[in-house]
């Protein structure tokens, strides 16, 4: 028996998991990454401690798993999109890591809004422009630090940075840099005009080779096996952008499926043979699977608000659970649950750490009174974050029939309520794939294939993909929700205007 290791880095947490040929999870690490702060809207990691923390993982799920190392077939790598991690030429960072949740870029965007340049970027990219994409933030250093780009050799994504510090040998990966406007899709190869449209020709040279997910792009260094344990020379698989990790490990593999990851982020997605030019979506890039384009719809508005709303408004109960040997996220359910929907009419805008709506709006309750408790409020935001999934979704279906079934993953798919939630308000039954830590295994997956266990990615999750249950919507809910829905709809549109008014 051979077996697989996916690491993958999202929005809070760096993970490292081993599994067999059969796609069982044998072990799982998982270590909290340390988000800065240094200003409002910024969002950074210190890339020496974030390798230090993979390490750390990736050491852990070894020893945890019980397995000969040696027996490690292949490793590959998934990590969150867009963003920016810079090495410079000596090797080393050369700027803290910028995470998908930052927004300081935000003003590069508006101007390429309201001069021309996303229409001309469009024609060449198939996407619309985001403060948290490379370009936007590598615009920005250009303006407020321009001898950071200087000393810059490499321009990565998280999951291409730690392949480097693992195999020492730099490249990119086409769905990564494809969902990052810094390729032209037509070609499929960087496009030094695409650059110049955003001011950043000369960032041309510091992007490195492109790759498909499942092709190897080095191997394991003796200097960084000594410190994670991975044996020297096992061969590392590009790996992909987490939207694509999760989509895979739960079976995306043709154009009449759907899903949606809850997790810090709201990702919502299907894939087609060619883009959608229309502008009515938000993304289009490369699939992991040769030969598809995945159409997206993704904000940070998901389940990271509940995340928010346990640190800051549910310490004492969190730690009552702690005591008591009790998961506090059962307790949140049992809360959410004990209220009807239609005995609530709270609304919450779910945008604690970005929009899908206006790049300044903020998350917001609307409608609290002396009678709510803090039950009502984790209800509006259990609702809040399907609500602008289901804004997304719609935007999806206005490009293709409506599916069977969506498959959903991330962690609102560990919450049984919250399932529930998503189908009432989408009247759409919801998949629930097997739990399992699906970006690390997505990952997994391209090693699996880097290594020969799977000749592609359908003959992989045909393997290995299990449904575990499908949850059907409630006909009973859908006016509730859609008058619910028709409630944060009008508040977005109310509030338009007035964000500004709570910038520094």
């Amino acid at each position: 028996m051979k077996y697989l290791m996916g690491i993958d880095n999202g929005g809070t947490f760096s993970k490292a998991a081993v599994f067999d040929e059969e796609g069982r999870q044998i072990a799982v690490a998982s270590v909290p990454t340390v988000t800065l702060t240094p200003k409002a809207g910024y969002t950074e990691r210190d890339m020496d401690e974030l390798w230090e923390k993979n390490a750390l993982a990736i050491r852990t799920a070894i020893e945890k798993s019980g397995i000969d190392p040696g027996e490690i077939a292949g490793v590959s790598f998934s990590g969150h999109g867009k963003g920016l991690y810079l090495v410079g030429y000596d090797g080393k960072p050369s700027y803290p890591g910028i995470v998908s949740t930052d927004a300081r870029a935000w003003e590069e965007v508006e101007r390429w809004n309201s001069n021309g340049t996303r229409e001309k970027v469009f024609q060449k990219s198939f996407q619309n422009i985001l403060a948290c994409q490379p370009v936007s933030l590598l615009a920005w250093l250009k303006k407020h630090e321009p001898e950071v780009l200087k000393r810059t050799q490499y321009i990565f994504m998280v999951k291409d940075y730690i392949r480097y510090k693992l195999t020492g040998e730099a490249y990119a990966e086409y769905s990564d840099s494809t969902g990052g406007n810094l390729v032209n899709l037509t070609t499929k190869n960087y496009d030094r005009e695409l650059l110049a449209l955003f001011g950043i020709e000369e960032c041309f040279d510091k992007l490195p080779p492109l790759r498909y997910s499942s092709e190897i792009c080095g191997r394991v260094t003796r200097e960084a096996s000594g410190q994670c344990g991975i044996p020297e020379g096992t061969p590392a698989a590009a790996g992909m952008f987490d939207v694509n990790a999760c989509g895979i490990a739960t079976g995306l593999s043709d154009e009449r499926q759907m899903c949606m990851i809850a997790g810090t982020w709201s990702i919502n997605e299907f894939i087609r043979k060619e883009p959608v030019l229309d502008g009515s979506v938000a993304l289009n890039s490369l699939f992991c699977i040769p030969g598809y384009f995945l159409v997206e719809e993704s904000s940070p508005t998901s389940a990271g608000n509940m995340e928010w709303f346990i640190r800051n408004l549910m310490s004492g109960e969190k730690e009552e659970c702690r005591r008591q040997g009790k998961s506090v996220y059962s307790l949140t359910n049992e809360w959410v649950e004990s209220i009807q929907p239609e005995d609530s009419n709270l609304i919450f805008l779910p945008f604690l750490n970005g929009s899908n709506e206006d790049p300044l709006a903020k998350g917001t309750f609307i409608g609290l009174t002396g009678y709510h408790t803090k039950k009502h409020m984790l209800r509006a935001v259990y609702e809040g974050v399907v609500f602008s999934h289901k804004t997304h979704v719609d935007r999806l279906l206005r490009n293709r029939e409506k599916p069977e079934s969506i498959r959903l993953s991330g962690g609102a798919a560990n919450s049984d309520v919250w399932v529930q939630i998503f189908a009432d308000v989408l009247q759409i039954p919801v998949d629930v794939v097997e739990d399992k830590e699906i970006g690390a295994w997505g990952a997994a997956m391209a090693a699996g294939i880097a290594a020969g266990i799977y000749p592609d990615y359908p003959s992989a999750i045909a393997r290995t993909v299990k449904i575990t249950k499908t949850v059907y919507p409630d006909p009973s809910r859908r006016e509730t929700y859609e008058k619910k829905y028709e409630v944060y709809r009008k508040v977005i549109g109310s509030l338009a205007g007035v964000w500004g008014c709570f910038e520094n």
